[in-house]
């Protein structure tokens, strides 16, 4: 029988990085500059890695796994794709977009490696998949800063 703690958390952090997935499909579609739209492709590829590995953890645990977004991050989205759209749509815009996003994922990860109630195995599993999250904020946020310095 699955620990309903390493469950819980698990699909939490699937649901917010497929968010991050979605966020990052759009801020590719929207990016004027190909450079940033190529970069957050490889962003969300890298996620939907981050994604498969949590997945195969929760399907280890004998359990099922999310495999969609959460509402807020939808609710989320909505209000960027709105905001895209009564601004300008510049690449500054999405990139501050991205990571502010980034700033909220890695936050989620933190708070669950924090949790107590987590088994060994699923610490290491989600502190795996933050090694990839952090180093996607890391280039995130040194692209925020190298552009709003251009």
């Amino acid at each position: 029988m699955a620990d309903y703690a390493d469950v819980s958390v698990l699909n939490n952090l699937i649901k917010t990085t497929i968010d991050s997935i979605k966020g990052f499909d759009d801020s590719a579609e929207h990016a004027d500059d190909s450079r940033f739209s190529s970069l957050f492709r490889e962003f969300a590829q890298d996620r939907r890695q981050v994604v498969a590995s949590l997945q195969q953890q929760v399907r280890q645990l004998g359990e099922e796994p999310e495999d969609d977004g959460s509402l807020a991050g939808a609710a989320h989205r909505v209000f960027v794709d709105l905001k895209q759209a009564i601004a300008t749509r510049d690449d500054k815009a999405i990139i501050e977009e991205v990571e502010r996003g980034e700033d909220y994922l890695k936050e989620k990860y933190e708070t669950a490696l924090k949790d107590d109630s987590i088994s060994g195995p699923v610490r290491s599993a989600i502190e795996e998949a933050y090694r990839s999250v952090r180093a996607g904020h890391d280039k995130a946020s040194q692209l925020k800063h190298s552009y709003s310095g251009s």
